[in-house]
């Protein structure tokens, strides 16, 4: 699993840098985005609509979001 660190990185960067990740990844791979802005969350799950999507507030503020390729 490939982690992408998004802490404080505002929209489109945590975008852009699934996106490349995605590129070498293959159908079921997962990437985790870690990120501190809601606004964020929000953003990965409109734009990567066609995967599987969860996420985790594994603390106050600070969330964990895992896209499956598919």
């Amino acid at each position: 699993m490939k982690t992408i660190d998004c802490l404080g990185d505002m929209c489109p960067i945590p975008i852009i840098k699934i996106r490349r990740a995605m590129k070498t990844m293959k159908s079921g791979e997962v990437v985790k985005a870690v990120t501190d802005h809601s606004c964020v969350l929000e953003s990965i799950i409109s734009n990567f609509k066609n995967h599987k999507i969860t996420h985790d507030e594994v603390i106050n503020g600070v969330w964990e979001i895992f896209i499956e390729k598919t």
